[in-house]
């Protein structure tokens, strides 16, 4: 099969899909084979009006697009996998499918807060050394409110993943709360972040429903590696495997783009979500106010670091502020404490870091839930550790 010829086939194997939400990711066996694909759609766009609907996934060489069902076992000598478009979730504990009601939204604080697990990681002891001061941070999520007092400061370009003519507005919230607690800031009335002058790129991935296909992820690390940000923030996972979810944090970190991931909310010792469980990534769970493991928080060998996660207080949709909980916040928190120390130590490779982190780290408040060597990440030592 020459690749005119799979263009028709493919063409044909997207006819009647539409609905039935059965999406696939096609990877190719190399750039040469991926190039001669992308031309041959160019010369065909206009006579097969379908290969409008595929999705481009440069960074594994690879398309996403609707399959009839069963279209799996395929093959031709170009093309190394086919395997379907999963769905992926948010990791927040009792956020809405959509945006909450402005009832349960809370308005700004008379004066700067500093929120509980800012201050219990010591974030505010090393912003003497550092407060994240330039480093560029890809937030792929639900985007973010651009118009928040909080948050004008640190934004910059992002994209939106669902639609590329649209900017990565969030309306959904979880996004703007997660960009809150890496770097929101305020001089009067407010909350201040883990790392305040850290630049943020909004990647909308999820849609106003808090879903996404594993597609959409990998569109967004795409765009991270494509633009050169530092760390990329993914408070999100799924229970099955991908390989070309794997390949697109491979290809990341190849790049030396941090990655950080929540482990997920389902309390289970042996279970980590995906990309968590990806040894290229720093994967975090979640701890209460009082040091413990929280009980919503996946644990195991498997994950890195834990952090805050309980009742976080941050930035919320049209200005306000919300308290959510789960491995989504503590993901946050160590972002912010990765770019104080990128800040003071750009050269810093993802190992380097996931080993600094660890080392400089106290350990957990003794539990039932409680593992041998689980610790919580501590912002001062990690950033003490880092030479300039």
């Amino acid at each position: 099969m020459n690749p005119s010829t799979f263009v028709s086939w493919l063409h044909e194997a997207m006819e009647g899909s539409e609905g039935t939400e059965k999406r696939h990711i096609i990877r190719f066996l190399n750039d040469r084979d991926y190039v001669a694909f992308a031309r041959q759609i160019g010369r065909q766009r206009k006579s097969l009006p379908r290969l409008h609907q595929i999705q481009p996934l440069r960074v594994i060489r690879a398309i996403s697009c609707t399959l009839r069902t069963g279209i799996e076992a395929v093959s031709a000598p170009f093309i190394r996998s086919i395997e379907p478009d999963t769905r992926i979730k948010l990791h927040a504990l009792g956020h809405a499918s959509s945006a909450l009601p402005s009832g349960e939204e809370k308005k700004s604080p008379v004066k700067a807060v500093i929120p509980w697990g800012v201050r219990h990681i010591r974030a505010p002891q090393a912003w003497g050394k550092s407060r994240g001061e330039r480093v560029r941070i890809g937030v792929i999520d639900t985007g973010v409110d651009y118009t928040h007092p909080d948050l004008r400061h640190c934004l910059s370009r992002g994209v939106n993943i669902l639609n590329r003519q649209l900017p990565p507005i969030d309306d959904n919230g979880h996004g703007t709360h997660i960009a809150g607690t890496i770097a929101a800031y305020t001089r009067h009335r407010g909350i201040i972040g883990v790392a305040p002058q850290a630049v943020l790129h909004p990647v909308k991935a999820f849609d106003q429903h808090g879903g996404a296909f594993v597609s959409n992820i990998i569109g967004g690390i795409d765009w991270c590696v494509s633009n050169g940000v530092d760390i990329i923030n993914m408070s999100f996972g799924m229970k099955t495997y991908s390989k070309a979810l794997e390949a697109a944090v491979l290809s990341a970190y190849r790049n030396g783009i941090i990655v950080v991931a929540s482990s997920g909310n389902e309390g289970n010792q042996a279970e980590v979500d995906y990309p968590a469980r990806l040894r290229q990534v720093i994967a975090v769970g979640a701890t209460t106010r009082k040091g413990r493991i929280a009980p919503f928080s996946n644990i195991g060998k498997q994950i890195n670091i834990y952090a805050p996660g309980e009742k976080v207080y941050s930035t919320w949709l049209r200005g306000k502020y919300h308290e959510l909980s789960g491995t989504s916040m503590a993901t946050s928190h160590v972002t912010g404490v990765i770019a104080l120390m990128l800040a003071r130590k750009p050269d810093l490779k993802p190992l380097r870091i996931k080993n600094l982190l660890r080392k400089h780290a106290r350990y957990l408040v003794k539990s039932r839930k409680t593992i041998t060597g689980a610790k919580e990440i501590h912002a001062f030592r990690s950033v003490s550790a880092v030479s300039k």
